[in-house]
């Protein structure tokens, strides 16, 4: 497979709530650009969270400090010319505009599911203990999460599979002219 290299990298950010598929889309967007030639690197916050600082609460402050990380992390790869895909739940629409802003080129995907389909995946078990009342403050559950108002991707994990839905942002990326 011939190496495509992007002067520019760009980041596709996608956000939800525990459940709602980012991970999903994020590996199938990655093997779908590695396919086509592209460098991919994919920050999932769960992953860094437990390599990086498994000690960190989800306090609103601990969450905004480890995704400040990861949009640091996201810079980086963007500047030398790598696909930077964060997976991150991200709840606050002020750190997700930070991103923007700070990170330059930027695809912010909604990955939407409705409760009901969260709560029957529940790949972490998370939905079960928040209504059993073991944890509280769960993000999208009975915690805050912010909802993009104007997000570059929206996608509906309940109804379209993540072919579909990486189809959609790869669309997206040549539509801004971050791919050829």
């Amino acid at each position: 497979m011939e190496q495509r290299n992007l002067e520019k990298g760009f980041t596709v950010w996608l956000t939800g709530p525990s459940g709602a598929g980012k991970t999903t889309l994020a590996v199938k967007l990655a093997k779908k650009l590695r396919e086509m030639g592209y460098r991919v690197e994919i920050l999932d916050g769960d992953t860094i969270r437990k390599t990086l600082y498994p000690e960190l609460g989800f306090s609103k402050e601990a969450r905004e400090m480890h995704n400040r990380i990861v949009i640091h992390m996201a810079k980086l790869l963007s500047k030398n010319g790598v696909i930077a895909i964060v997976s991150l739940i991200s709840p606050y629409r002020a750190v997700r505009e930070y991103a923007r802003k700070e990170i330059g080129d930027f695809i912010e995907v909604y990955v939407y599911a409705p409760l009901e389909v969260r709560i029957q995946r529940d790949p972490k078990g998370l939905y079960k203990k928040a209504m059993r009342g073991e944890i509280k403050g769960l993000t999208g559950y009975d915690g805050v999460y912010e909802e993009p108002e104007n997000p570059e991707v929206k996608v509906d994990s309940s109804k379209m599979t993540p072919e579909e839905e990486a189809e959609l942002v790869i669309q997206k990326a040549k539509e801004l002219g971050y791919l050829p």
